[in-house]
This record gives structure tokens, C-alpha cells and sequence, in this order.
């Protein structure tokens, strides 16, 4: 099979999920922890270079606070999680804004965790309009992901066919895959069906 380069992981469906197990809508977030790690591991096993996950964005800081501090929690433990693995690790997002959470500002720059090898960016209280440095109607940049390479594959769970502003430049070409599953049911079997998927379609980027 042709293995992606670079995976975008958008993990939707934990508060969904929460609610269908008799949870409150907060407790779904922790629940996506196992499968982030599991979702690493197996992409390093393959031959996947760069994986970037959608931790939470601006918009996301508008639910209550109860859920906010729920997420802001799981996307702080899953980052030392993954600082614990073989990685080039880096967190992206607003900084000058106080949702973004102290622990994660020493991660800002790309640091090298183990034997590193596999590059794994991590999006937290991202929008695109920061990243573009989108201001009344005029991108001003410089673009904020400038280290984040094209995206070949994006990866969405949850049902939703959106991409609720995940890296938009860096998506221009991307193929999408859509799995109905929530982020906490995750299994081995959606990245095997979304690679098999993936290496059918024609990759031309416009060409």
C-alpha cells in the first residue's frame, strides 16, 4: 500500500460519545488519551513521517467551562504522553490568549523527544484565522505553521464531514477520509481501511 506522509487526525465525537454511554458531555474528553497514543504507535509502525492532531480551536473555548477545562486537561496529558514517545514534537496555537495552557508554552518550538524520527504536531486553541494571520477580509501572515508540512491524508472520526478550519493551507490537496465511529471507539481497522482507501485514489496535486 502507498503510506501517507503526513496524517491530519481530527478525533470528533467525545462528548457524543460520553452521552451514549450514560456520561456527562466532559467526560468523553479523556476517553480520546489511549486512542491518540495507539493512533501514534501505529502510524510509527508503518512509516508514517509526520502525524498532526486537532486538539481543540478558538471556537472550542466558547463551550462551557466545565467541558473547556475537561479538554484543555486531555490535550495536556496527551501532549506528555507523546513527549514520553520517540518524537519531534510541537504544539501550535494562539499563546497570547489565556485558554492556551501554560503547561503546553514550553512546546512551542520543535523539541526532540527519544530517538525522535516521526514529527507530530499538535493544535491547540488554533484557528485559522491566526494562523493566516487573517485580519478584515487580508491574509497578513507570515503563516504560523510554516513547519508543518502538506498534509496527504486527513483522517476525521465522529460522522462530520467538515473540516472546521484544520490547517487550511497545509489541506489544500489532501484526501479525506470519514469514519462514522466516535474518537473514543478507535480501532487499528479505521487507519488499515483509511490507508487501503487512501492508496487507490490519483495523486496528482492539480497536475
Amino acid at each position: 500500500m502507498r503510506i501517507p506522509k503526513h496524517i491530519g487526525v481530527i478525533p470528533d465525537g467525545n462528548r457524543r460519545w460520553a452521552v451514549e454511554n450514560g456520561l456527562e458531555k466532559k467526560d468523553g474528553y479523556d476517553r480520546g488519551l489511549n486512542p491518540g497514543l495507539e493512533m501514534y504507535k501505529l502510524c510509527k509502525k508503518i512509516g508514517v513521517q509526520e502525524i498532526t492532531y486537532y486538539g481543540f480551536t478558538v471556537d472550542n473555548t466558547k463551550r462551557p467551562t466545565e467541558q473547556r477545562r475537561s479538554f484543555t486537561n486531555a490535550c495536556v496529558e496527551a501532549v506528555k504522553l507523546l513527549s514520553e514517545q520517540d518524537a519531534e514534537l510541537l504544539v501550535l496555537g494562539n499563546t497570547n490568549s489565556k485558554m492556551f495552557p501554560e503547561e503546553l508554552k514550553p512546546y512551542t518550538t520543535r523539541k526532540t523527544f527519544g530517538k525522535g524520527g516521526i514529527r507530530i504536531n499538535f493544535l491547540v486553541n488554533y484557528s485559522w484565522e491566526w494562523d493566516t494571520g487573517y485580519v478584515k477580509n487580508e491574509l497578513k501572515g507570515p503563516l504560523k505553521s510554516n513547519d508543518v508540512s502538506r498534509v496527504d491524508l486527513v483522517i476525521r472520526w465522529g460522522g462530520r464531514k467538515r473540516l472546521s478550519g484544520f490547517l487550511p493551507l497545509q489541506s489544500v490537496y489532501s484526501d479525506f477520509y470519514f469514519i462514522d465511529d466516535f474518537w473514543p471507539d478507535f480501532k487499528e481497522e479505521h487507519l488499515d481501511e483509511a490507508i487501503r482507501w487512501y492508496s487507490k485514489q490519483e495523486i496528482n496535486l492539480g497536475g
